[in-house]
């Protein structure tokens, strides 16, 4: 006789795991939010849209990557969830969507219920920063195709914005400001690259850093800063004079502000308007990575990027500096001048500042 059981699939630890995460997902509801969690399907009062001329529905699907595996080496799940939440919700916001409501899946070798309990309290944690409500999920135990400590997340997310408001490349025009928000640390991208360098230079998670004031791994785990909030406030204020956002994920700064202007312009970066955080500069030196090759890669310090009319620069500061963003100018938007190139829109010139 052959049970599921026999095969690696705990459906008991499964239906435990679904009690302990029930509190955190209590704290990422939104008033829109039909019913508890626990049945098939998460529901959301769409006469919320009725607030709207012509709503357009925006949606985004996004993972963690291999970060996963620092969180694990590590022993810690309950920041994970917050980086999952921030690639999903960020890159909606950058054609002006309001995320509403997001759904996660969380795939393991085995079901630990504190574990997976963990990693949703980090989920509920980004919903709550995010303004997003999370309406569902599904835990699949995946024996035999994942080690017993192995996971994967992804999550998916659904917004509105209004069909006028809508950001797109056109709007942006040269002249325009590029105004920076500051990373938190690597955030969710580049991790192959950082887990090479752990490899290759037998890095010790464990070990302190005193320039940090933590362990290496604390530094790595450091969650994605969560802009959605930030940028729908800046919507709100600025009105037709927010021309776009660019969020910084895999690619680099040049690259993924480069997809959100038009052919004929080009984006400049001064790196000399900010330092490169001190976490890239340490493992790039110890891995020895070019310096182009870790701009193409990581984030160097630039988590989101608002391009704004020239006269309200000052205002957009003022604005993120009210909620505890520190932003800065750095940078405009100019005519092509007969560049051409692929992905060539963007780039970064100068040195940055040293610490």
């Amino acid at each position: 006789m052959s049970t599921y059981a026999d095969s690696g699939v705990d459906i008991d630890a499964g239906d435990t795991a679904v009690q302990l995460m029930k509190t955190h997902l209590a704290k990422a509801r939104r008033p829109e939010v039909v019913g508890d969690i626990g049945g098939f399907a998460g529901l959301f009062d769409v006469s919320a849209l009725k607030k709207f001329n012509r709503p357009l529905l925006a949606t985004s699907t996004d993972g963690v990557g291999t970060k996963t595996e620092i969180a694990r080496a590590l022993g810690k799940y309950d920041t994970i969830g917050e980086d999952l939440v921030a690639m999903v919700v960020d890159d909606l916001v950058v054609c002006g969507a309001e995320p509403l409501f997001m759904t996660d899946y969380i795939a393991v070798g085995k079901v630990f219920p504190e574990r997976i309990a963990e990693i949703v309290s980090g989920i509920a944690k980004g919903c709550v920063k995010a303004g997003t409500a999370l309406v569902g999920g599904e835990t699949a135990e995946h024996p035999g195709l994942l080690a017993d400590d192995e996971f994967d997340i992804a999550g998916a997310a659904t917004g509105a914005v209004e069909a006028d408001l809508l950001l797109s490349e056109e709007k942006v025009r040269a002249g325009d400001i590029l105004i920076a928000m500051p990373a938190s640390g690597f955030h969710a991208n580049g991790f192959s690259l950082v887990r090479h360098i752990v490899k290759s230079q037998v890095l010790k998670l464990d070990a302190h850093l005193d320039d940090f004031g933590m362990t290496l791994g604390e530094v790595l785990l450091t969650p994605t800063e969560i802009y959605s909030l930030d940028c729908l406030a800046l919507i709100k204020a600025l009105a037709g004079d927010l021309h776009g956002f660019s969020h910084v994920t895999g690619g680099g700064l040049a690259a993924n502000t480069a997809r959100v202007i038009p052919p004929h312009l080009f984006a400049t970066f001064d790196r000399s308007t900010w330092s490169l955080p001190l976490e890239m500069a340490y493992m790039a030196a110890q891995g020895g990575v070019p310096q182009a090759d870790m701009e193409r890669t990581w984030n160097c310090g630039v988590g989101m990027v608002a391009i704004v009319a020239p006269e309200t620069a000052d205002r957009t500061l003022r604005s993120l500096s009210a909620r505890g963003m520190k932003a800065w100018a750095a940078g405009v938007v100019s005519d092509r001048n007969g560049q051409s190139g692929e992905n060539f829109g963007s780039a970064l010139e100068g040195t940055y500042l040293p610490r």
